[in-house]
């Protein structure tokens, strides 16, 4: 059966997840972190694509971005997941494959949501319990989302954006955001949709989405649909 595409339309955040396979470490040094984010940031402006958070874990990648060009994140990702594994394999004299098949990745509704995927991404070194606070881990975008380091990877949503209206007062906001885990049913919610390819957030944008793509972006139904007894009635 012939793969589905994955569906990144203009202007629609995607939520990604690239595993190394068999959860396999993916970087292993520094110069491997620097390089993969060199790569992101090279690719990211070829194809227009707006990286809004990442966290670079030892086997695996999230990243949050919005594509201003239709299939914009897939020419994206392909080419950045090429060059980093030939990098790889050549800085530590191996061959094959590094990715565990394709990336992952979930359509995700701005309004209320979008903030929560950054938190669920640069929370990851804290839940992983590599660090005990998000700023004391480098290759995530908390340093520059809430402490303004400078990045030139990085490019603010406008849901971020209205945090305050000053850039002192929006790190505030988005750190008193971080006071907490994400957890419970929207920490389901954000897994399910990844893992799955659905989108996450209102029915409506869902519906909306599905009419854009023509791909279902919700679960279906479990059990039998309505009135299925009558109509086993009438064979």
């Amino acid at each position: 059966m012939a793969r589905l595409p994955r569906i990144s339309p203009a202007g629609v955040p995607v939520h990604i997840i690239q595993r190394g396979n068999n959860r396999h470490t993916c970087f292993a040094a520094m110069e491997d972190y620097s390089a993969y984010i060199s790569w992101l940031k090279e690719y990211s402006i070829k194809y227009a694509v707006d990286i809004h958070a990442w966290v670079l874990m030892t086997n695996h990648v999230h990243l949050l971005c919005t594509p201003q060009r239709d299939g914009a994140v897939s020419s994206m990702m392909q080419s950045v997941g090429r060059r980093y594994v030939q990098y790889f394999n050549y800085q530590y004299q191996r061959s094959g494959t590094l990715w565990e098949g394709r990336y992952k990745s979930c359509l995700v509704q701005a309004e209320k949501y979008l903030i929560e995927v950054y938190r669920y991404i640069e929370m990851n070194p804290v839940r992983a319990k590599m660090v005990e606070d998000p700023s004391e881990y480098v290759w995530s975008s908390y340093q520059v989302n809430a402490l303004a380091k400078k990045s030139d990877l990085c490019t603010p949503h406008p849901e971020y954006l209205r945090l305050g209206s000053t850039k002192s007062e929006r790190m505030e906001n988005y750190r008193a955001l971080f006071a907490y885990h994400v957890d419970g049913d929207l920490l389901g919610e954000i897994r399910l949709g990844l893992n799955k390819g659905m989108a996450i957030g209102h029915d409506r944008f869902k519906e909306e989405i599905e009419k854009l793509t023509g791909r279902r972006l919700k679960p279906q139904k479990v059990g039998r649909p309505i009135g299925w007894r009558k109509k086993m009635k009438g064979i």
